[in-house]
Order: structure tokens, then sequence, then C-alpha cells
């Protein structure tokens, strides 16, 4: 091995890598291999690749973008809440409510993660962050960790 002369091999490899066409190199690299027939041995061992004809179903990018708009209208609703929500079932029923943003927020993030919607995802994760602020606001009062005020009480009950 020591006897190889490493730059005439490395010359040679860049003259047959210069012959070929950018299609071609880009089919070597994997990028545009063709799917094998059904019943062929898979390439990696120990991994099945789908049989012919079994593709994802796609889904468009304009309902990963509604179910993000759906979110965010739930988030911006919380600001208009109707209902008192000081304590007893108003309190609890507000809370749900902030777990559905916070379910929502995640639901949106990992559709436009799987459809590489950058900026809808940076929105689904600050969705996800305005539920976190919404509850806190009304549960850290009640378990000792912030200030307790006339809107934020220390209690769960209604006395």
């Amino acid at each position: 091995m020591a006897d190889r002369d490493w730059d005439k091999e490395m010359a040679k490899i860049d003259k047959q890598l210069g012959s070929l066409s950018d299609e071609q190199l880009s089919s070597l690299s994997g990028a545009n291999v063709p799917a094998k027939a059904a019943g062929a041995p898979s390439a990696k061992p120990g991994r099945a690749e789908p049989p012919v004809g079994a593709g994802e179903r796609g889904t468009s990018s304009w309902a990963v973008y509604a179910r993000l708009m759906l979110s965010v209208a739930l988030g911006l609703g919380m600001l208009v809440w109707p209902y008192p929500s000081r304590c007893g079932p108003g309190l609890f029923a507000y809370l749900g409510a902030v777990a559905v943003v916070i379910t929502s927020g995640v639901w949106s993030s990992v559709w436009t993660w799987r459809h590489r919607a950058s900026r809808a995802h940076a929105l689904s994760l600050l969705l996800i962050l305005w539920g976190l602020v919404l509850g806190s606001l009304e549960v850290l009062p009640r378990v000792g960790y912030a200030k307790p005020d006339l809107n934020h009480p220390s209690t769960w009950s209604c006395q």
C-alpha cells in the first residue's frame, strides 16, 4: 500500500468524475436513485424499502397553513375570553382552553416541521409559548410561586 502513488490515483478519479454529466453525478450520490422492483434485496441490510408505487400521501401547503391559522385564531381568541376565570369551574374551563391552545400549537408545529415551513414553524413555537404564558399567569399564583392579586387570587375554588 505504501508503494502506491496517491496523487496519480486521485488524478485518475478526478478525470473520471470530470467526464460525467451533472445528472450522472447526482444519480451516483443517491439523490435520484430509481425505485427498485418489488422483491429486490435492499441496498442496506436491516432497512426495508417501500414497495414500488407506495409513495407517501402528500399534504398540500395550504392545509399546513390552515392548521396554523386555526391555532393562531384560538390563541388570539384567548385574549377576549368571555367567561369569568378567577376561580372554580370558570378557572378550570379557562385552563382547559389554554391546554387546547398549547396542543394546537404542538399540532401545527409538527405539520410545519414536516413541510419545512420555517416561518410558520417559528409562529407555531410562539403559539406554544403563548399558551404556556397564559397558563402560568393563572397557575403560578395558586401554587405559591407568584404574588397573588385581585385578578389572580391564591385559591382554586370560590368561597
